[in-house]
């Protein structure tokens, strides 16, 4: 099993062997980096290519229907055909859009998801770039998307699209307090904010066995498939409101990024999950390290696809009381149950983080569901305008 675990860095060293006859030795970090990223950029548009076919069987299973069946053994090459379908479509630029923003927006909204693979850790030794700070700039790729969207919204000088930008913009920023929140209750516990080092710290012991990381990855979870803009939190693409949302005027491969850019980012997402409270690739031996990580990745992927095919999609106020009112203030309970966790070692410091968080959860939410109600209440006449019409 060893040999099937370091396959991918035995074949890495045997490119950088090859190469070191004639590559001078100063630059062969650089090229060893090179091979590692031009790998991850190589792999990723066939995976985004087959978790749309994943999807689309599976919620079509879920709905009593077959999915993609017709290209293809089992519908297996329905990507590659829908990839030229997109490609060959004609490209469209609104009257009066800007043309400039309105090409590079899905370009630019694309580049940053595939740098966040980069500081994410396949399996043992299999990270491209290990950086002592790869947390922090997973966080800070994934905040460059929020200006993309508004960009690609407000660029096309549509409302539906310009509407779109600024849920989604709102939508980002509500999620992304709590999201980084539950991530710095794992730098308190691990001590760095290297993704590897982070899966080092839970070998034999995953955060999620922890009450701050059960609780933390829940919290995660919900922020990131929001900030992924999955359903049920995908306000900015509202197809019975706003048709499209932010990129309802791009069409063809302008169309196709902004998919890559979605799919890709909850991948990565899921990825993250993986590694700071699942583990990463850490696992029993009878599979690899990067097979660990894959099984995992594509479970907590999988929990996506579901939400996708039974939950119905949230109001925009219900979407943001639920950031504000209950994943802001329990990412605090989080954060405070890792300082017992790491203050009080053992037992003791357990059962308070967990009384903690639970008496934080059964109030935040309690206080969540009575504004709910209230929210969903009839309005009195009075404050129906006149003649019993809309405000």
């Amino acid at each position: 099993m060893k040999a099937v675990d370091g396959v991918f860095v035995s074949l890495k060293d045997f490119f950088l062997s090859m190469a070191g006859a004639w590559v001078p030795a100063q630059l062969m970090p650089a090229l060893s980096a090179l091979i590692s990223a031009g790998a991850v950029m190589a792999v990723l548009p066939p995976v985004m290519m087959y978790l749309t076919w994943l999807e689309r069987k599976v919620i079509a299973r879920m709905q009593d229907r077959v999915g993609p069946n017709r290209v293809g053994p089992f519908g297996l090459i329905q990507p590659f055909a829908d990839g030229i379908k997109l490609f060959l479509k004609e490209d469209i630029v609104p009257e009066g859009a800007d043309p400039v923003v309105h090409f590079l927006a899905p370009v630019l909204t694309v580049v940053p998801v595939f740098l966040l693979f980069l500081v994410i850790p396949f399996g043992r030794d299999m990270v491209a770039a290990e950086v002592n700070v790869g947390l922090l700039f997973f966080l800070g790729v994934s905040s460059m998307q929020t200006p993309m969207v508004i960009a690609a919204g407000w660029g096309t000088r549509s409302k539906f699209p310009a509407l779109g930008s600024m849920r989604a913009a709102a939508q980002i920023l509500a999620y992304e307090v709590p999201m980084v929140m539950v991530l710095v209750a794992a730098v308190m516990v691990t001590g760095t904010m290297s993704t590897g080092g982070i899966v080092a710290a839970q070998t034999g012991h995953w955060h999620i066995l922890e009450p701050w990381g059960a609780f933390g990855f829940l919290v995660f979870f919900a922020a990131a498939t929001a900030e992924a803009n999955r359903t049920p939190f995908d306000m900015s693409e509202a197809e019975s409101e706003l048709v499209a949302g932010f990129h309802t005027e791009y069409s063809g491969m302008k169309f196709a990024l902004f998919q890559m850019a979605e799919y890709l980012g909850a991948f990565a997402s899921s990825a993250l999950a993986v590694t700071v409270f699942l583990g990463g690739w850490n696992g029993p031996g009878f599979l690899p390290s990067w097979g660990w990580f894959a099984a995992k990745t594509y479970l907590v992927f999988g929990i996506l696809i579901w939400f996708r095919g039974t939950l119905p999609r949230f109001r925009i106020d219900q979407l943001m009381g639920l950031a504000w009112k209950l994943l802001f203030p329990m990412s605090l309970a989080v954060m405070t149950a890792a300082a017992f966790a790491r203050l009080v070692p053992g037992l003791g410091g357990r059962l308070a983080g967990l009384a903690l968080l639970v008496a934080a959860y059964a109030a935040f939410s309690a206080l969540l569901m009575a504004e709910f109600e209230r929210m969903n209440r009839p309005r009195a006449a009075s404050e129906r305008g006149p003649a019993g019409g809309g405000a």
